[in-house]
């Protein structure tokens, strides 16, 4: 096998032919990560530059629009924030001795970190060249079976074709939501927990009540829908309460988290809740006060009218 640190990049024009050249194929862009300097910024920036029609990779926009042609720029709020600029306004980026006045035309969400990084095209800079094609194929095509048959032709040029590995932020979105479902299902638990500790003590209380009832013709079908009844305007009472200060809090907070790493958050992340969803979880507080109650008016129900009327 050859030293892999002396071998030969392989010429992005050479791999762009056979990506063209290969069916199946659906649209592909070329891009770069490197570091460039931006004029008022200390240090270098990370910048990724695109070639070809690079909206299949685009970043979910808070404002303006993704790259369209050339002279343009896109950058996260804290790019907007470090350098008290705006869209519309023009910053100049340096990449290997070749400058360029790009206009910035969009705000994008980006939660990456600190490290301020751009978006541009890549003819602005005529010494870039793409390190990475990223390939999208049709539905009815496999991705592995392109990605084997695409790498037969390039491996030879010094290339490699691959799928796509997992993404890493998708990963962490699915942790942070399986931490969310944890904490919904304990504050569940919790609050019927709640439900049914009062509703044993306040159905002990009533035992002989319920005794005179069922002494009079109470059928235990009753005595169950008595127990739950005196439970529905609770929960009810609890929806209506909270639900609107959640839906505060919620408008609140997220703004705040975004803030605290340097971005601000998209329509698609604070309106998630419509008038149906509000409904449900309205009702959700009578779904938690009746499940929370099931058990102790199932006891009410098995009691002996004999014993409840000895009870004082």
């Amino acid at each position: 096998m050859p030293d892999p640190s002396k071998a030969e990049p392989a010429d992005p024009a050479k791999v762009r032919s056979a990506i063209t050249s290969q069916a199946g194929l659906d649209s592909y862009y070329g891009k770069l990560r490197t570091e460039v300097v931006v004029a008022g910024v200390s240090g270098s920036v990370q910048a990724s530059l695109y070639e070809g029609d690079s909206r299949d990779g685009s970043y979910e926009m808070l404002s303006g629009h993704w790259l369209t042609g050339e002279g343009q720029v896109v950058v996260p709020s804290r790019f907007l924030e470090r350098t008290s600029t705006e869209i519309g306004d023009t910053v100049r980026v340096t990449y290997e001795q070749q400058s360029a006045d790009l206009k910035i035309v969009g705000e994008s969400f980006d939660t990456s970190g600190n490290q301020l990084e751009i978006h541009a095209n890549m003819s602005d800079f005529p010494a870039a060249r793409p390190s990475t094609f990223l390939v999208k194929v049709p539905a009815d095509v496999s991705a592995d079976d392109y990605a084997h048959e695409l790498a037969s032709v390039v491996r030879p040029l010094g290339g490699d074709a691959t799928t796509m590995p997992p993404d890493e932020q998708k990963g962490v979105i699915l942790i942070m939501q399986a931490m969310a479902v944890l904490l919904t299902l304990m504050l569940v638990a919790v609050a019927g927990l709640g439900v049914l500790n009062s509703v044993i003590l306040d159905t002990r209380e009533r035992v002989h009540d319920l005794g005179v009832c069922k002494a009079i013709g109470m059928t235990p079908r009753q005595t169950v829908s008595l127990v739950l009844a005196s439970v529905t305007a609770i929960g009810a009472l609890g929806g209506l309460l909270g639900v609107p200060v959640g839906y505060v809090l919620h408008g609140f907070v997220m703004p705040v988290m975004a803030h605290a790493v340097g971005t601000t958050m998209p329509s698609s992340v604070l309106d998630v809740y419509g008038p149906a969803r509000l409904l449900m979880l309205g009702l959700g507080g009578v779904v938690l006060a009746v499940l929370g109650a099931l058990v102790p008016a199932g006891w009410a129900a098995r009691t002996l009218t004999a014993t409840a009327l000895r009870t004082e």
